[in-house]
């Protein structure tokens, strides 16, 4: 069952069944069955840590290429804030987006200056809704994924807004048919994106029905062609930036929080230390007065997404300097069409996890699942294909895994054979 049309994807002829991946997947939707891997969509929520820790480079991420520019009678970039991280030297925005135009797009927006109307209706909504408190951030798809598979409690915590680039490709889409006079339609939006599961984002939105977005972009793709055009047009910039600060921010950890203007918040980076932070939520383990979490799947923020080019440590040094001297905001002198912010459809639980469609079965399989897992080594090797021992123990009861999967359960039942072999040469 193929939730939300997964971005990440297996190269099977370059894969080599090591347990790279399945060791670091963090809810283990990988296995690896007759030498290969193969990754269970209901359970992907395309982090990209498989493709990150991947030595054969055998997963990947779909996505777009600049040459679908040619689909549309206009287009238009939405560089994510990341983008600006990746260039070395940069001292002025204006000459990135310049390049962005150069390079064939017709018009640039910026997914930053969305990221400061978002960061103003995120402060008003936290403000009215202290019953919820600490509100989840909804920025990074794989987050609300992770939640919406595992952490059934929490859904109601998420801040029930659209994403920075989702509201970037709107007011994209309106200014252009404003300047053009183009149907909508034969206007492309395009998302210069840093990671795999904002491209998912596109084809299946979280808390709305269709997005915007037309096209998704790797930084990585674009980089070489940008780097070069940026040379070109260094010395006569249009004047194309209209964000600061807060927009420029989000593309680092304690970015969007920073942007609600107050110290009540927890931000943190990486799978695992986000897994942390919300197994603590559950177990109110943090203080009532706390309003706000920002969670981003990846190292350093979106600058550490597996689409990008740069070092995440030094990406977000970059990005330091390039905001110093920039103000504190600028869309308050941008032109901003008619928008809804919010979400407009129900983000709900999605039970992929749950052993059977009732509590009878469910218990009767957890009690089975347990007492395979006393018949397990316990040493969570991942020689079977599983994870973990007890990973297997479930994928025995779910009927696609055999005990003996287990080396050193088979090793063992061998054992047995070659003994009672010698018994009977005996008689």
């Amino acid at each position: 069952m193929d939730l939300y049309g997964n971005s990440v994807y297996l190269l099977e002829n370059q894969c080599k069944g090591c347990t790279n991946c399945i060791k670091h997947c963090p809810t283990q939707a990988i296995r690896v069955r007759n030498g290969k891997a193969v990754i269970s969509t209901e359970k992907c929520i395309d982090c990209g840590e498989c493709i990150r820790i991947c030595p054969h480079h055998a997963k990947k991420a779909k996505r777009g290429f600049i040459d679908a520019i040619n689909n549309y009678d206009y287009s238009v970039a939405l560089p994510a804030p990341a983008l600006y991280g990746q260039v070395n030297h940069l001292e002025d925005v204006n000459i990135l987006l310049t390049a962005l135009k150069a390079m064939g797009f017709d018009d640039v927006y910026e997914v930053s200056a969305a990221a400061e109307i978002i960061s103003r209706e995120s402060r008003e909504y936290i403000t009215s809704h202290r019953e919820k408190w600490p509100i989840i951030s909804t920025a990074c798809p794989t987050v609300v994924r992770l939640i919406q598979v595992r952490y059934p409690d929490l859904m109601d915590n998420l801040l029930p807004l659209i994403t920075p680039a989702e509201l970037a490709a709107r007011q994209a889409r309106a200014r252009a048919v404003e300047r053009t006079g183009l149907p909508p339609e034969r206007i492309g939006i395009f998302f210069i994106s840093p990671c795999p599961s904002k491209v998912t984002a596109a084809k299946s939105p979280i808390g709305y029905k269709h997005s915007d977005i037309d096209c998704v972009l790797a930084i990585k793709d674009l980089y070489p062609i940008l780097v070069s055009t940026m040379g070109e047009v260094a010395d006569h910039p249009e004047d194309l930036a209209i964000s600061g600060k807060i927009g420029i921010s989000w593309g680092i950890t304690g970015g969007e929080a920073g942007g609600l203007l107050s110290d009540a918040y927890v931000a943190a980076d990486g799978i695992e230390n986000i897994i942390r932070v919300l197994e603590d939520l559950e177990d109110d383990k943090f203080s009532s007065d706390l309003e706000f979490i920002e969670l981003n799947a990846c190292n350093g923020g979106c600058v550490g997404g597996v689409m990008t080019v740069e070092n995440p440590f030094a990406a977000k040094a970059k990005m330091q300097a390039l905001r110093k001297y920039m103000p504190v905001s600028a869309t308050h002198n941008v032109k901003t069409y008619p928008y809804d912010a919010e979400w407009t459809d129900n983000v709900e639980y999605m039970p992929v996890f749950e052993l059977a469609d009732n509590l009878k079965d469910s218990m009767a399989k957890m009690s089975e699942i347990e007492a395979l897992c006393k018949e397990l080594p316990g040493l969570d090797c991942g020689c079977c294909g599983a994870p973990t021992c007890r990973a297997l123990a479930e994928d025995v009861t779910r009927g696609v895994a055999k005990k003996s999967d287990c080396s050193y359960v088979l090793r063992e039942y061998l054992h047995k054979l070659t003994d009672d072999f010698h018994e009977l040469n005996q008689i």
